[in-house]
């Protein structure tokens, strides 16, 4: 792991990123050369939403040995949360003017409002469903398999099938969360218009400092005692549990911990791109997010972070420029990678660090 001067430079550069940006978007007129458009404040904010979800991925891949291509289901069962709330806020304010149903709703021919869309015109509920829908799902899920004793290529399997059987869940209309259109037309977040820059560069620096907190929470917990045995139980699970630790007691609070910081995630990218669907839970996306921990280096938290904002924005290049290459591409990243960078880019900043200054090399000859 990264020392201690990595980390504050990285939350230093997210942090001080994200207020430049706002600024010169909230300060600057629109003609100038330093004035930031309000698509790039929302395209660096989605950015940062990925980089949480990388962030989660690390944790429980680069220190709990756990590889999960499932993820992207917590990150957009936060998400869902966060539009069941924008949706709520619409009112009358939607094409058929219903105070209480989404639009979707009264097209498709509902009633009334489920119940399980009861409080979710309430901020502060919605925002408690961000943190325990993932939170739930992934602790029954986490308590089975781990108390089962799962592990390996078969943990990574499962992890995969949960994610699709919620992308084929949410496809149907009939369960109330908009079918394959999802949720959209968004109008305003805490009274404030989701359209307006002022808000957009309000969300980008909430993210900002999410994703530090978030950083600082996971180099606290594999910072602990909890972490140093979680990263035994990685290295040699048998001889961990022959101690008389509980491993799977270990995999389920980190596995737990992971999907509340994908949940907050997704919770931020919703109101930011302005809609959330089905495809959101493709098991793409999380084997993107796996990319992502691998380019920037796993096992490393900073790495994760550097990884995700890194493929990202080449992503958004490449698909405008060759559209049909990217996923070739990022196939090729990804074998590159493996290849040539094993520890990924913070890999190059590790090995740096561990060599010895010349005036160190010199003392020693002569000593």
């Amino acid at each position: 792991m990264m020392s201690h001067r990595y980390t504050v430079a990285a939350l230093g550069l997210v942090l001080g990123g994200a207020l430049i940006l706002a600024a010169l978007n909230q300060l600057t007129p629109v003609g100038s050369p330093l004035h930031v458009p309000a698509y790039v404040v929302a395209l660096v904010g989605k950015y940062l939403c990925f980089a949480m979800l990388a962030l989660a991925v690390d944790l429980v891949w680069g220190f709990g040995g756990i590889l999960p291509l499932g993820h992207a289901a917590f990150f957009a069962l936060g998400g869902y949360a966060m539009g069941m709330y924008l949706m709520r806020q619409i009112g009358t304010r939607g094409v058929y003017g219903n105070p209480m149903l989404p639009d979707f709703m009264v097209f498709l021919g509902w009633k009334s409002l489920p119940w399980y869309w009861t409080g979710f015109e309430w901020f502060p509920f919605a925002m408690l469903m961000v943190v325990l829908v993932p939170a739930a799902l992934a602790a029954i899920f986490g308590w089975l398999a781990f108390r089962s004793r799962v592990g390996g290529v078969y943990l990574s399997i499962m992890t995969q099938a949960l994610t699709y059987a919620l992308l084929l869940a949410f496809f149907r209309n009939d369960m109330g969360f908009g079918g394959n259109n999802g949720l959209t037309d968004f109008k305003d977040i805490i009274g404030f218009s989701i359209q307006s820059d002022g808000t957009r560069s309000a969300l980008l620096v909430v993210s900002a400092l999410l994703l530090c907190g978030q950083l600082l929470v996971a180099r606290f917990v594999v910072g602990s005692r909890f972490g140093k045995i979680l990263v035994a139980v990685r290295d040699t699970e048998s001889r961990t549990r022959f101690l008389g630790y509980r491993p799977e007691s270990y995999k389920l609070v980190v596995w737990v911990l992971s999907a509340v910081m994908a949940g907050i995630g997704g919770a931020l990218y919703v109101p930011q791109v302005g809609i959330i669907n089905p495809g959101e839970f493709s098991p793409a996306n999380s084997i993107e997010a796996v990319i992502w921990v691998a380019v920037g280096g796993r096992g490393t938290l900073i790495g994760a972070i550097l990884g995700a904002l890194l493929v990202n924005f080449g992503k958004t290049w490449f698909t405008s420029a060759l559209p049909e290459f990217w996923l070739f591409a990022l196939g090729a990243l990804f074998i590159g990678v493996t290849l040539l960078l094993p520890h990924g880019v913070m890999g190059l900043f590790r090995g740096r660090a561990a060599k010895p200054a010349p005036a160190a090399v010199a003392k020693g000859a002569t000593a």
